[in-house]
């Protein structure tokens, strides 16, 4: 969670926040298959349905009051990988910023499959 404050209160941001705007702003993205996450029971790559992408998205809380996002997703086969993963972090780092007033300090993106069209 990130508190924020101003001249009339606190603001506290649950984490889920983050990973919900980021998990939308990622898969609308042209070329995003889903977002994904790796089995720790038998090391296969699975697509979350959307209701679970919040899964495939790692927020960390910087000491500067910024956040780190750390998303892993598939891509569709014949795309364009780093212009993708450019659009991806333009488009987390405008919503994220833009719907919370946080600071991302900096997207990684693993793209950890490709899927067929």
């Amino acid at each position: 969670m990130i508190r924020l404050q101003n001249e009339i209160g606190n603001i506290n941001i649950a984490g889920d926040v983050f990973t919900t705007i980021t998990g939308d702003a990622a898969t609308n993205c042209f070329g995003v298959k889903g977002m994904t996450i790796r089995s720790m029971t038998d090391g296969l790559v699975h697509l979350l349905k959307r209701e679970f992408m919040g899964k495939g998205v790692h927020v960390t809380y910087n000491s500067d009051d910024t956040i780190s996002i750390e998303l892993h997703i598939a891509v569709d086969q014949g795309v364009n990988i780093p212009v993708v993963c450019d659009s991806i972090k333009s488009q987390v780092r405008y919503k994220v910023t833009n719907g919370t007033g946080v600071e991302v300090k900096r997207v990684d993106i693993f793209v950890d499959t490709m899927l067929l069209g």
